[in-house]
């Protein structure tokens, strides 16, 4: 368990007060409460060597939490944590750097941390550089460094240094597609090939699914899975509350609702303004239950529209008959703005399901893969007709 707390703020006392606190009654009750949220709570799991461990659950879960336990950088309020061999930990931007020491200095400072010796960490030293493509910054201070370049070596040393166990959180996310991808390949050749323990968190499930072949799925502090990574992300997504509609107090976009009807889906958004927008658009997509994007649009791709009046207010209403959908869960993301610049951007902010979009006059879906059905004009030319 691991709990939360705030301390009660000390306040402000009076000579009068002071002079009189030692005869005061030693059992009268204090006036100031602590507020205790328990961020983990009957949290309990093993972890067998070499395993890969997908952490998945939603904002606020206690994944980073539990992380931060598993890294000994928090201690649990109550509990244990039993570890056997050496711990590498990608936390948050930051993480175990010394922002005035350089690249090259914090590669022996997190290798001496792990209790490497420096001729080990020599042997390591260049592979740690070509995988982080740091060489030319070497010798600057990490304090100068983007929050890529930071991600990019701080990954490659926890990679690279030999650790029983290593415990990423979703700060790869920081990182560009190509660097998320080789990262990706750094640790299945890390469990699979060297035998190691990988514990990660992540939102994004199929990459969950591709790594790890256990899973853990937390839900307000509390563990609700523990299995088979495939078992582990089927409860994830199927446990989901579904929101079809929400309204959005003080925003650009006051309420937006996404639902199928019939065989096509409605999307419908009001908005109100206080100032003119030259350029408006409205964007979105789809995401399928892996949050793979499936598909999306944008105003931008239609005639210039009419700017929209200061302190207006409307509705847009878009129906979309193609592509149809699979039965399923999707999500959306819209963006609402004025030519380059976004005024509200909600990620996720729906989910929706589908059934029943598309018809088969025989079993449902055979043999079929994805999640959409394309729209096939088939056409046949004999060139040999078989006589019956």
């Amino acid at each position: 368990m691991y709990q939360i707390g705030a301390a009660p703020a000390e306040r402000y006392t009076t000579l009068r007060e002071q002079l009189a606190k030692p005869f005061s009654r030693k059992d009268q009750k204090a006036t100031n409460s602590t507020s205790q949220y328990l961020a983990l709570e009957d949290v309990s799991f093993t972890v067998e060597p070499g395993d890969r461990v997908g952490v998945v659950g939603r904002n606020g879960a206690g994944k980073s939490t539990l992380l931060k336990v598993l890294s000994r950088i928090t201690e649990p309020t109550r509990g244990r944590v039993s570890l056997g061999g050496r711990v590498a930990s990608l936390l948050e931007v930051g993480t175990g750097f010394h922002p005035e020491l350089t690249g090259r200095e914090n590669i022996y400072l997190n290798g001496s941390i792990l209790g490497m010796s420096r001729r080990e960490i020599t042997n390591k030293f260049d592979e740690i550089v070509e995988f982080a493509e740091v060489e030319r910054f070497l010798d600057t201070p990490v304090k100068r460094y983007s929050s890529g370049m930071y991600v990019r070596l701080a990954f490659a040393v926890a990679a690279h240094l030999e650790p029983e166990i290593l415990v990423i959180d979703e700060v790869l996310a920081v990182g560009d597609a190509r660097f998320q991808k080789k990262c990706l390949g750094k640790m299945e050749d890390v469990s699979k090939q060297q035998g190691r323990t990988v514990l990660f968190v992540s939102h994004d499930l199929s990459a969950v699914g591709r790594l790890c072949n256990q899973s853990l799925v937390l839900h307000q502090g509390r563990l609700q899975f523990s299995g088979p990574v495939a078992e582990g992300i089927n409860y994830y997504i199927n446990n989901q509350d579904l929101v079809q509609q929400k309204s959005l107090e003080n925003k650009v976009v006051r309420h937006v609702r996404m639902e199928q009807v019939a065989d096509h889906l409605e999307l419908e958004c009001h908005y109100q303004l206080d100032h003119v927008l030259t350029t408006p658009f409205f964007a979105f997509i789809v995401y399928d239950q892996l949050n793979h994007p499936v598909f999306g649009a944008t105003s931008l791709h239609l005639p210039p529209p009419k700017p929209l009046a200061a302190s207006s207010a409307g509705k847009l209403l878009l129906v979309i008959e193609q592509p149809k959908l699979l039965d399923g869960t999707y999500s959306l993301s819209i963006t609402f703005g004025d030519g380059t610049e976004d005024f509200f951007v909600g990620n996720h902010i729906l989910s929706f399901e589908v059934n029943g979009m598309v018809h088969y006059q025989r079993t449902p879906y055979p043999n079929i893969t994805g999640v959409v059905s394309p729209v096939v004009h088939w056409k046949q030319e004999v060139t040999h007709a078989v006589m019956a």
